[in-house]
């Protein structure tokens, strides 16, 4: 790699792309940056990203996993394409180091937030496949979630904790769990406490450093205590 190449060029390089590729540089541009910069935001990009993900993910599953059949590969798929798992893409790849986003996105750590990633990554997937066609985007997505695949395979059946909860509550007559969350702590350092009632008498909590992770701990420990 050229010393002289700029920051997004070398993310360019690696991608396949052209030097100053145009659509890149506004697959990791953020509407807070776009607003306080007159110029398009990456929202378009990752409308269109998220598409083609989701159609890698299930090219990847009938194509290496013939065994799995359509309700298991849609729970791998379920499983694979979601905010944690691009979110974690994204960082394999310091996708993060590349965006742009605008000040107060800077001032409240914006950068660490698993949707922001996530949404990033999708746009980066979209310039890919406008740039070079679908094979290459197909390529990337593999190359970069062949592992969450292979691990969301290995037990496709499985449910997160909520789900399941859910199922068996509502199978059970009582009713569908109400979750209640608060978070405590600068944007920066947030936390959040998450409660889950389940009929009159079975009450859980969790804790988390996003709201989805504090409700599924406290899923876990309400199915758990179920029989107790």
């Amino acid at each position: 790699m050229s010393l002289l190449l700029s920051p997004l060029d070398s993310l360019a390089e690696q991608l396949g792309l052209g030097p100053g590729s145009a659509l890149l540089a506004v697959a990791v541009t953020h509407s807070s940056y776009a607003a306080e910069h007159d110029c398009d935001s990456n929202e378009r990009l990752e409308f269109l990203g998220d598409a083609v993900v989701d159609l890698a993910v299930a090219d990847l599953i009938v194509t290496e996993y013939p065994t799995l059949n359509e309700g298991s590969g849609s729970l791998v798929r379920s499983r694979v394409v979601n905010e944690a798992s691009l979110a974690g893409a994204a960082l394999r790849m310091d996708l993060g180091s590349f965006i742009r986003v605008g000040r107060g996105e800077v001032k409240s750590h914006g950068l660490e937030r698993p949707s922001l990633l996530a949404d990033a990554f999708e746009a980066v997937v979209a310039a890919l496949y406008l740039e070079r066609g679908y094979e290459a985007a197909k390529t990337f997505v593999h190359d970069m979630l062949r592992d969450d695949v292979d691990a969301a395979a290995q037990s496709p059946d499985d449910v997160d904790p909520k789900t399941r909860l859910r199922q068996w509550a509502e199978a059970t007559g009582l009713g569908t769990p109400v979750y209640e969350v608060a978070a405590q702590g600068p944007a920066h350092q947030t936390t959040f406490d998450a409660t889950v009632q389940v009929g009159p008498s079975l009450r859980a909590q969790g804790s988390g450093r996003s709201k989805k992770s504090a409700e599924t701990q406290a899923a876990r420990a309400a199915w758990e205590r179920r029989d107790a």
